[in-house]
């Protein structure tokens, strides 16, 4: 009974890019070559860019997938968010959530960034509501405005009338009057977060010089600030079980199977991006028999098609590698979304089972898709040339930041060695050449003490590995979307699809700790995780594809940043040290939830989360409207005497979001510690 589906907000493309460092590196600017103010540092950041990597980059803040089509239909994926401010009566509202009352503690509140050409408004504006001023931008094509959030932006609502617009109406509830505008998503906000070479000394007025536009926002809180409301005594309580999801989210993460949804409470890690130029390549079968190489998309390789989804699907190497992970990343965040909502129910997903999204025939179908995907595909060579020139960041070019690289070569030697014999097998995509006959951890030994071995490194294989090998957490290997018969069906390879099923063990009970749950069987394409990078680790930590491992410091210095890199790989290296059984999400009060048909659910204090937002049920048939039952349910719930019926329902049953990638755990101690030096120079 996915309440989570409520609150979403995905973000575009996990996928872990690369970078070539002839270009300037994103927001490398000085406020004092800014002549003509603040907008112009945005300019200033990028010198460098050819006009097609420009492009991509103003792509890469702005695009939402376009604005109106001449028939006045919204084309851009503003249309979903104004769908679900509808179907949810307005807890998930952007145009609410961008209120410049916040602006001052935008960061603090929600881990979002503030677009440092707006500035906090002074009064509200005609329509009663409060509004960030913002610069003018220079800016081409059907983008809307600057709403004061980095990647969010404002488009004029074609169906408001002024004559029938209230206020408070509105704020009571937005399926009652349309607002004069609509708020659009584009990939930059998930996906701009601080510099870690030039942080910001306030976060919450940061410059263009203290933003990155790969390296993930690692402080977002998704769905606290997709349910903002101001002030906030407007907002969800913890007495209601939405509440208790947005909360129990891992700041830094998004989870893309929301909507449409998968029933699976499965938020994974924005990723940082860089060394796109240097990510391996695989072969795989796409659904007409062809072969193609195409990066492995996403934690668990779902989005691996390469361009199989275009008009013309020529490969072009270099060109248009990324080019439908990129449109089903704009899909997912609303292109389209008057034609994909209609094959499932878009909130909780219980009226109405997933059907596949056909993309030919939505674009036949509807106007409004066929000219926002084409509109996004005429985008997509710039987008992928400017995510190209994204390089990694090094420690040593932070400011501040030679203080804390390794200063005694024995040990950034042993380290080096280290990384070779136990980690260079997943996290290098410089690998032994083809034929090669001898002892590959001695080639690694080799090669990492080469002045080069980090240069043009992707720092991964990009394979997919059983997450029965890896041990970790596997609620979003376990995702659904992909798979044949499901929305994103044409988005998945077949080689995705009759990948070997896998077997997920380990599982705990969570109201019974010392007992194990049987296995899991993973089919269909599931089941698996792909080796991300670690490029940057030393400033994307927690760790793991769900930021499980490690301390959220919530500080984005640079001393910040590498104490929060310390704590993880305490926890990664010694994994005694992490929390373990209380990894476990769980409610902090007695809480419920009502459903669109009345019926409602109540959750004892202390419950799983997870136990009941992954169960798809609907609760007419299995609760009622009685109260009794209702009480019952939560006097009972969490106590163990419901162990076989919610778990037994739950599509993920993987409660402990910490466990796995336990492979340096054997090392002594001396080791850990001269690997944790060297990788600081990823």
């Amino acid at each position: 009974m996915s309440q989570r589906q409520a609150l979403f907000l995905f973000c575009l493309l996990g996928v872990t890019t690369y970078v070539s460092k002839s270009i300037v590196s994103a927001a490398s600017g000085d406020s004092n070559v800014c002549a003509r103010g603040r907008e112009s540092c945005y300019e200033a950041g990028y010198a460098g860019l050819t006009p097609l990597q420009g492009k991509g980059r103003d792509t890469w803040y702005r695009w939402t997938g376009g604005d109106i089509d001449a028939q006045g239909n919204v084309v851009g994926d503003q249309e979903l968010w104004r769908i679900l401010a509808v179907r949810t009566h307005g807890t998930v509202d952007l145009l609410q959530a961008v209120d410049s009352r916040y602006r001052d503690e935008r960061f603090k509140r929600f881990g979002v960034i503030n677009d440092p050409s707006c500035t906090r408004a002074n009064a509200p504006d005609q329509y009663g509501l409060w509004l960030d001023s913002c610069l003018r931008e220079d800016a081409m094509g059907p983008v809307g405005e600057p709403v004061g959030v980095i990647g969010l932006r404002k488009f004029r609502n074609p169906k408001f009338d002024p004559k029938a617009w209230n206020l408070a109406s509105y704020l009571a509830d937005p399926a009652k009057v349309e607002p004069p505008y609509l708020i659009g998503v584009a990939c930059g906000f998930c996906h701009v977060g601080f510099n870690p070479l030039h942080p910001p000394a306030d976060p919450e007025h940061p410059t263009w010089q203290n933003l990155h536009p790969g390296i993930g926002n690692q402080y977002f809180r998704e769905q606290v600030f997709n349910t903002a409301k101001y002030p906030a005594t407007r907002e969800l309580k913890p007495s209601d079980f939405r509440w208790q999801v947005a909360h129990a989210e891992p700041p830094g993460t998004s989870d893309t199977s929301e909507v449409a949804t998968d029933h699976i409470d499965n938020a994974g890690t924005i990723n940082s991006i860089a060394g796109l130029n240097f990510r391996p390549m695989h072969k795989e079968v796409m659904a007409d028999g062809s072969v193609r190489q195409v990066f492995h998309v996403l934690k668990d390789g779902a989005d691996s098609v390469g361009a199989a989804c275009l008009d013309d699907p020529t490969e072009k190497p270099g060109v248009s590698d990324t080019a439908c992970a990129a449109l089903r990343g704009y899909v997912n965040i609303g292109v389209c979304a008057d034609a994909w909502t209609s094959l499932h129910d878009p909130v909780y997903g219980l009226k109405k089972a997933q059907t596949p999204f056909d993309v030919k025939r939505a674009r036949q179908m509807s106007i409004p898709c066929n000219e926002s995907w084409t509109g996004t595909v005429a985008r997509l060579e710039g987008l992928e040339a400017f995510l190209r020139t994204l390089a990694p960041l090094h420690l040593a070019d932070a400011d501040g930041g030679i203080q804390y690289l390794p200063k005694d070569e024995a040990v950034l030697r042993r380290g080096k060695i280290v990384f070779a014999e136990n980690c260079a097998r997943c996290h290098s995509s410089k690998r032994p050449p083809v034929g090669y006959n001898g002892s590959e951890v001695q080639w690694f030994r080799d090669a990492v003490l080469r002045k080069d071995f980090l240069e043009g490194n992707f720092l991964s294989d990009d394979e997919k590995y059983p997450v029965s090998e890896i041990g970790t957490n596997a609620q979003r290997a376990l995702a659904t979307n992909a798979e044949r018969g499901q929305i994103w069906e044409e988005f998945s390879s077949e080689s995705y699809k009759a990948a070997a099923p896998v077997m997920v063990s380990g599982l705990v009970d969570p109201l019974q700790p010392l007992l194990h749950l049987p296995p899991v069987e993973a089919t269909g394409g599931r089941g698996y995780y792909r080796t991300p990078s670690l490029i940057n680790v030393w400033a994307t930590a927690p760790f793991l594809h769900n930021n499980a491992v490690g301390l959220y410091n919530g500080d984005p210095s640079v001393s910040g940043r590498l104490a929060a890199y310390e704590n993880a790989m305490n926890m990664l290296l010694w994994p005694e040290r992490r929390q373990g059984l209380r990894s476990i999400r769980r409610t902090t009060e007695r809480s419920g939830f009502e459903f669109e048909d009345g019926n409602s659910v109540c959750v004892a204090r202390n419950t799983p989360i997870d136990l009941i937002a992954n169960v798809h049920v609907s609760p007419r048939e299995h609760f009622g409207r009685t109260k009794l039952l209702d009480n019952l349910l939560c006097q009972i719930t969490g106590s163990g005497a419901m162990n076989g019926l919610f778990l037994l329902m739950d599509n993920a049953p993987d409660f402990v979001q910490d466990r796995g990638h336990t492979y340096g755990a054997g090392l002594a101690d001396a080791d850990k510690r001269a690997l944790m030096e060297y990788m600081k120079l990823f």
